[in-house]
């Protein structure tokens, strides 16, 4: 069987460092793009292609999916991880700021997977996992464009599953509760945001990137072929998901 490879966004850290690194783990290839270089994921996974650019760059994720390709020679997998989460009152978000998170969140996904396309079509099957979130759910009411997002981010993955369903490609997204990460601690959790978030939960503690783990091995299996447009609400049983 074909050793599969999977190219994964917002690699260089946080949740899409753990995921590159399981993704290795358990048999992958693995490339990661970033718009800062990848020195500690790179360090932890020995075959890895370190692609620093801009997922809402055309041009750059293009040269990003032919060095990877070229060095592995497929590609199997795409997880678009890569998101912005700021949080402030609506009435102070500009359309700047508007326009920044929904270009990173839904645009950036849409790029990386429309051109990515040609490769998983090659390969004969494939596997996109978009990292959606559970605030699609419980709805904070400080980060509306985050929600917009994310949301739309799910219609996107119920949509594309149907139109790629008959190329052997599924398409899923995953929905985490907050995740303590490097960049969660100095936004949204430096107020206390990861215990309030906890205290809604059924699971009394804050969501680690590695509880999301076998969620991601589950959906990127090659074995999962019947599974696509779904969304997988890991949020440790929050009261209002």
């Amino acid at each position: 069987m074909e050793t599969p490879t999977a190219l994964v966004t917002g690699a260089a850290q946080g949740l899409g460092q753990e995921f590159a690194a399981a993704l290795a783990r358990r048999g992958f290839r693995v490339a990661g793009l970033d718009i800062v270089p990848q020195t500690e994921t790179a360090e932890r996974v020995l075959d890895y292609v370190e692609l620093v650019g801009d997922v809402t760059d055309e041009h750059q994720v293009r040269a990003a999916l032919e060095r990877t390709v070229d060095r592995f020679g497929t590609l199997h997998v795409v997880v678009n991880n890569a998101g912005v989460y700021p949080a402030g009152p609506f009435e102070e978000t500009s359309l700047d700021d508007w326009r920044r998170v929904l270009r990173v969140n839904l645009e950036g996904p849409f790029v990386v997977t429309r051109l990515a396309l040609p490769y998983l079509k090659a390969a004969g099957w494939g596997r996109v996992v978009n990292v959606a979130s559970a605030a699609v759910f419980t709805a904070p009411p400080d980060m509306v464009p985050y929600v917009a997002s994310k949301t739309g981010l799910i219609g996107f993955t119920r949509a594309l599953a149907s139109a790629l369903g008959p190329y052997g490609i599924t398409v899923n997204a995953i929905a985490p509760s907050m995740v303590r990460t490097a960049t969660a601690e100095r936004t949204v959790g430096a107020d206390g945001g990861f215990e309030r978030v906890r205290d809604q939960q059924a699971v009394p503690r804050v969501q680690e990137p590695s509880d999301l783990i076998s969620t991601l091995l589950y959906v990127v299996d090659e074995d999962s072929g019947f599974l696509t447009g779904q969304t997988l609400n890991v949020s440790g049983g929050s009261t209002y998901a």
